[in-house]
């Protein structure tokens, strides 16, 4: 975390309360200064008393004292304040530079606007980059690959392990497939189908999560739409399916498209809410989660549904 120490610049005018105006003007002619937007009147033990802003010592007659022009409630920080929060005391007290002092009053130096300015914008950039989740994108893009290792790879070990118990699934209906081998068919495409469902669904939900938007708003939106989407898809379906001359296995193919497009929609809504409650990325752990379990379930209703209509 950046502090206001950090910008501090520490060749800027100087000078005591009682040094008159006209004084202070001929002693700045010829001198560079980091920042001369405000002069820093300080007493003799170097504690801040107060700040002029340079356009009312250029304006001031020759004999006014700088303590009658000084603002002396001007604002201040401790070094270790947070930037953010240092820019930010600046801007709701209107003045162009911020006075950095010790605990003991001390004087430390001055942030000037330029610094301030970039400070604001920064920290602008970062709180716009958090809403739109581009910071964990982005820490997630630059990770060693040892890191994005352990990151990935349990979760693909679980897709892993679904991807046996599905081939289990399937083996235990080896009977009901080889009687009828047109089953076989368009199960592939149920299963890629659901799983498409359910991967738009998770973009929108992983976005909505990112920006902050809450799952009970998306869901209704989105069961409705997979509801639909899942019937449009057995509508389109049946017609090819029905050019192979099984009536059973057309309807066994539509009504179980249409039930895992349905489904997919839910469980991929559910898993990345989920995830972000317990802590975890679900950019990471929602893919490979919700693929096999959305996998799983179409497999078993493709094949429990044959068993009704074939």
């Amino acid at each position: 975390m950046a502090t206001a120490v950090e910008h501090v610049v520490t060749h800027v005018p100087v000078f005591a309360p009682d040094v008159p105006a006209g004084q202070a003007r001929e002693r700045l002619l010829g001198e560079r200064f980091d920042s001369a937007s405000d002069i820093v009147v300080l007493d003799a033990a170097g504690r801040l008393t107060g700040m002029i802003p340079i356009e009312h010592l250029l304006a001031a007659p020759h004999d006014t004292p700088l303590a009658e022009l000084a603002d002396l409630d001007p604002p201040i920080v401790l070094p270790g304040v947070d930037q953010e929060v240092a820019a930010w005391r600046a801007v709701q007290h209107g003045e162009s530079s911020l006075a950095v002092v010790a605990e003991d009053g001390r004087f430390q130096g001055l942030i000037p606007r330029r610094r301030l300015l970039r400070v604001l914008l920064e920290e602008h950039d970062e709180d716009l980059a958090r809403l739109s989740g581009s910071l964990k994108a982005r820490s997630a893009a630059e990770e060693s690959v040892r890191r994005r290792f352990l990151h990935r790879i349990p979760w693909l070990m679980i897709g892993l392990a679904g991807a046996m118990v599905s081939a289990g699934i399937v083996g235990s209906f080896e009977e009901r497939l080889s009687a009828n081998v047109t089953l076989a068919f368009f199960l592939p495409g149920v299963v890629y189908l659901a799983d498409a469902v359910g991967t738009q669904t998770e973009a929108v939900v992983v976005r909505g999560l990112s920006v902050g938007v809450s799952v009970r708003r998306l869901a209704r939106g989105e069961a409705i739409t997979g509801l639909i989407i899942g019937l449009a898809m057995a509508a389109a379906f049946l017609p090819f399916a029905l050019l192979y001359g099984d009536t059973g296995v057309a309807m066994t193919a539509a009504i179980a498209l249409f039930a895992a497009c349905s489904v997919a929609s839910m469980l991929a809504m559910g898993l990345p809410w989920l995830l972000n409650r317990l802590g975890h990325d679900p950019a990471f752990g929602s893919g490979p989660l919700a693929t096999v379990a959305q996998d799983l379930i179409s497999i078993t209703v493709y094949l429990l549904i044959a068993l009704a209509f074939t």
